[in-house]
Formats: C-alpha cells, structure tokens, sequence
C-alpha cells in the first residue's frame, strides 16, 4: 500500500475513534454510491454527520483537496442515503 493511502487509512481510523469517544454511532465507514465515497457515516441525537477525513500537513493543504467535483459527488452520495 502506498505512503499516502497508509496515511489517509489512519486518518480515517482516528477520525472514528475521536467520534465514538464522543458519542457518535459509527454506522458505516468507507460506504460507497456511484463512484463517490463517504469516509464516515455516523449518528449522534438523531443527527446524521457524513464525514470526508483528509489527512494532511496542514489545514490548508486538507481543505485544498476537497474540490467542487468531490463536494458535488458527496452530495449526490448524501442525498441517497
């Protein structure tokens, strides 16, 4: 597995465990629609929070991966679950 998948499954398995020890129910990782991927779904007081983990250096380098094209494909994605 490469460097940067290694890192973004890690990132993913933080993310998890940050929620659960918070109170979110995990209810799907890695659920796929189409050809978009949502990293987690997960439920807190009949509250869904669809979560897009991006593991990087810093803030602004995360926030400059998540394009339109992937908000768009996550929508469409959120909006069928």
């Amino acid at each position: 597995m490469a460097d940067h998948n290694e890192l973004g499954k890690h990132g993913e398995e933080l993310a998890v465990e940050y929620l659960q020890k918070n109170g979110y129910e995990i209810l799907e990782t890695n659920w796929f629609f189409q050809k978009a991927e949502i990293d987690i779904i997960a439920k807190k007081d009949d509250v869904y929070h669809f979560c897009e983990v991006k593991s990087a250096n810093s803030f602004e380098l995360a926030v400059q991966n998540l394009t339109k094209s992937k908000l768009s494909k996550i929508k469409r994605s959120v909006d069928y679950y």
